[in-house]
Formats: structure tokens, sequence, C-alpha cells
């Protein structure tokens, strides 16, 4: 595991219990009772830190280089799923990962941003930023979804949408502004889940939505805490500061009725255990398609249009 600054006290524990495991294949001794009681002390300590994070740490855990990507959650997830490819305009954007796949039985769309792991993968992936072809691919999905009756689950990762010339000159935030309209008013279930990070255009390009989930440890912002302290500090060094009084955690925008449901993270973090972070995720999931399904197609979207309304009634987080 990889920990974080704040994380120091229980690496220190832990790296204890692992010098104590190694003692003890060397020279047999029996260190079992000591192991029990450092690795409770290890769970306590690691829920005493966690109860009481603040927003800059949250942030840190949203963007920890082992936090579950969307492709992982795509694997824990869905099953027969099939990968699209391509914007039928310009060509492919592999910063967004689309396609057909089943959730428990039940056909879905799949659009997803992802970041990539590795140097070469996060290149491909352009870190997450979508170009216009992604956002154009997303909207020639969502609207094949919507021909065949397909309830559409999007998982937001990404610092924002990409800024550079070429992306500008072929049409970023009309791209954007397409789907905005779109999805307002697609006659299927959308879903939208944050996963790590969710950041300016770049999320809400596929985050016009029926429900909106949080994971637990992301956060969700009009612009990043360094470009925010840049703005107003004109320093991104007090990114900590600025990320404090933004309001962007799961709880807080929770609070203001901003986001549907906060889907809790293993102790620890999402990273500590991607196979029970894709489960709970799962159940919130199924919760919220079956929730949604009730409605008639009509009632939904009318209700997703409220919604997006009363956005403006929230007035200043803090």
């Amino acid at each position: 595991m990889q920990f974080l600054d704040f994380e120091q006290p229980i690496a220190d524990l832990l790296g204890k219990i692992i010098e104590l495991k190694r003692l003890s294949s060397n020279h047999s001794i029996d260190i079992n009772t000591e192991v029990d009681r450092l690795e409770r002390k290890a769970n306590q300590l690691t829920q005493s830190i966690f109860h009481k994070l603040n927003c800059w740490q949250i942030v840190q855990l949203a963007r920890h280089p082992l936090r579950p990507h969307s492709s992982d959650y795509i694997k824990e997830l869905f099953t027969d799923f099939d990968e699209i490819h391509g914007d039928r305009v310009y060509g492919d954007d592999s910063a967004l990962i689309a396609g057909m796949g089943s959730l428990d039985g039940l056909s879905v769309l799949i659009l997803a941003q992802e970041k990539g792991r590795d140097t070469n993968e996060k290149i491909k992936r352009n870190f997450g930023m979508m170009h216009p072809e992604g956002y154009r691919k997303a909207k020639r999905l969502a609207l094949l979804a919507e021909k065949f009756k397909l309830p559409i689950i999007t998982l937001i990762d990404t610092p924002g949408a990409y800024p550079g010339i070429g992306a500008e000159s072929r049409g970023q935030s009309e791209a954007i502004a397409q789907n905005l309209k779109l999805f307002s008013s697609l006659k299927v279930p959308v879903i939208s889940v944050i996963i790590g990070e969710g950041c300016s255009g770049g999320a809400l390009g596929i985050g016009v939505n029926d429900s909106l989930l949080m994971m637990q440890y992301s956060y969700f912002a009009t612009i990043s805490p360094e470009g925010c302290a840049t703005i107003l500090f004109k320093s991104a060094a007090k990114a900590a500061e600025a990320a404090q009084f933004m309001g962007i955690t799961a709880e807080i925008l929770l609070q203001h009725g901003i986001i549907d449901e906060i889907v809790a993270e293993p102790l620890g973090g999402a990273h500590r255990d991607y196979a029970q972070a894709a489960q709970l995720l799962k159940s919130a999931l199924l919760k919220q398609l079956d929730y949604l399904r009730s409605f008639p197609i009509n009632e939904m979207v009318e209700r997703r249009y409220q919604k997006i309304l009363s956005k403006g009634s929230h007035g200043t987080l803090s």
C-alpha cells in the first residue's frame, strides 16, 4: 500500500506488524496475540483518522495513485462488456471507455472516464481529460441507448475537459453543451457516479442525470482546489485552504441537495479493497435503478428537468 501523509501513524503501526511476522517466521516465535492486538489497534486508529478527514485530505484520497479507476469498476461490476469506439466524425477518444454491458442481468450503457495507471496508459488516456470526440462518442451512444431503452451509467473521474488548442478548435465547448442538452431530455434512466475527481464541464459533459452518486472519498467541483487557489490567492500552494471552503466533498454536497447518495467505501478508502468497493457501488446502483424504473418515462424526464432547475436555489456552499 501507499500511504498519504496523514496516514503515517497507520503506516508505522502496520510496519511493526509486518516486522513481527517476519521475526516469527525466522525464529518460530509465537506472536499471534501481539499481532492481533496491534491489528485491532491499527483498525481503531484508521477509523479514528478517517472519521475526521478534512476536505483537502479527501481530495488527496480521490487522487490516490492506487484508487480504483473506471476500468477496474467495469471489470468488477459488469459482465459481457463490449466496448464501442469512435464518434463517427473525427475519431476515438481513449479518455472515455464506452460500451454495453450487463449489471446483475440488466443491460446498460456504460460511459466511463479513464485516467490510466502507468505512464504509457496515462498518455493514451490523456489523464482522463476528454476531447470533443469523447463527448460526441458519449452523445452517439446515449442516443443508441435511448433507442433500445437501455439505462445509462456514467463513471466520472476527471480533472476537467482537455483545454488544448486542438480540442478547442474541434469544438470542445460546443460538444459539452450538446451533451448537456441531450442528457437533460433522454428518455432512459441516467445514473452518474463520481468515483474520484469530478471537475468542471469535463465532468458535466457526461454528468447530467436522474441520480448523482459520489464515492465517499471523491470530490465534485467547478474547478480544482489548485485552480481556485491560483485565482483567489495567486498561489496554487494554498490549495488545501481553498478546498476547505469550496464545499466539494460528498458529505457537504449531500447536505445541500447537490447529490443524491454517498456510496460508502472500505475502511481506509476504496484502494484498500477493490472488490468490496465495487460491491458497495453495485448495491447503490441497483437500488437507484429500481427506484428510477418505477417512474413513467415522461414523469422521470420532467423530474430530471426540475432537478436541474432547482440547483441554483442552493446558494453559496460553505
